[in-house]
C-alpha cells in the first residue's frame, strides 16, 4: 500500500477525540448579547463544604445560581446554559468555584469540558421574559430542577459592578482518567473572562426553587435566603484556562 501515514506531528496538532470528527471548531467563542440572570442565595454552611475543593476556602455560605442565554456565538451557534457559582477564595485572590453547569448544546458542552474544565452536561435550561418578570428555568428529562424569577428591569445597576460579576476569577477542577482508573491529571484551574463589554444591567427583586433530581443536584445546596438578583446582558470571549494547583504533585 503506497502513501505517507499520518505522522506523529499531525497526531499532536490536533487537540480532539475523536480525531477525525472533532465535537466542536478550533477556535476561541465570542459571545453576542450573552444575557444573564443571576440570583445570588445563602445556602447550608455544611453541604457547601462538602462540595469546594482545598486549597480553596469558603468566607460565607453563599452560592450563585446562573442562567445564561447566548443568542450569537462563533462556531457554537446559540444555546442556554444554567449552573451554580460559589464565591470563594484562593489565598488573597477571591472568585467562584464553578460546581456545575447544564446547557442545550452539545459542541459547546464538549469543548468546556475538554478544552478547559467546565463542568458541563446536558440539560433543558431556559430563559425569557414573561410579562413583568425574567424567568429562568431548568429541566432534566422532563423534569422541572429549577425556578428563578426576576422583576424586569426594575432598577440600573451600575455598569462596572455588572463587570465585576461577570469577569470574577473562575476555578474549577480539571480530572483526566488514566486507563487503570487512575487520575492522570488531576488540578485545580484558574479562568478569567477580560475581554467584556457590558451593554446594560439591572436589578431587582427575585425569587429561586429547587427540586431534587439525581442526575441534578442542584437542590443539595439549598436556597436559605435570597441575597441578590442581576439580569445583565454583555459581548465577551472566555480567558483559556491554566492551572493553579497540582493534587497529584501535591500528594
Amino acid at each position: 500500500m503506497d502513501g505517507a501515514l499520518m505522522d506523529p506531528e499531525q497526531i499532536l496538532r490536533s487537540v480532539n477525540t475523536p480525531l477525525t470528527s472533532p465535537a466542536y471548531a478550533p477556535v476561541a467563542a465570542r459571545f453576542t448579547d450573552r444575557e444573564y440572570l443571576n440570583i445570588v442565595y445563602r445556602t447550608d454552611a455544611d453541604a457547601l463544604r462538602a462540595v469546594v475543593p482545598e486549597p480553596l476556602e469558603i468566607d460565607e455560605p453563599l452560592v450563585r445560581f446562573e442562567v445564561m442565554k447566548m443568542g450569537d456565538v462563533t462556531s457554537f451557534g446559540p444555546y442556554v446554559e444554567a449552573g451554580q457559582a460559589i464565591p470563594v477564595r484562593l489565598g488573597d485572590e477571591r472568585g467562584e468555584y464553578v460546581h456545575a453547569m447544564y446547557l442545550d448544546n452539545f459542541p459547546a458542552t464538549a469543548a468546556g469540558r475538554e478544552i478547559s474544565a467546565y463542568p458541563k452536561v446536558m440539560g433543558k435550561p431556559s430563559l425569557y421574559a414573561d410579562g413583568a418578570a425574567l424567568v429562568g428555568t431548568l429541566d432534566i428529562g422532563n423534569l422541572r430542577v429549577a425556578n428563578a424569577t426576576m422583576g424586569y428591569k426594575h432598577h440600573p445597576l451600575d455598569l462596572g459592578e455588572a463587570e465585576a460579576q461577570i469577569t470574577a476569577p473562575a476555578f474549577m477542577l480539571k480530572i483526566v482518567p488514566g486507563y487503570r482508573g487512575e487520575p492522570r491529571v488531576c488540578e485545580l484551574v484558574r479562568s478569567q473572562i477580560t475581554d467584556i463589554v457590558v451593554k446594560e444591567a439591572h436589578t431587582g427583586p427575585a425569587r429561586l426553587q429547587l427540586f431534587e433530581h439525581v442526575l441534578a443536584p442542584l437542590a443539595d445546596l439549598p436556597v436559605r435566603e435570597v441575597v441578590s438578583a442581576s439580569h445583565i446582558v454583555t459581548d465577551l470571549t472566555l480567558g483559556g484556562a491554566v492551572p493553579v494547583h497540582d493534587y497529584l504533585e501535591a500528594s
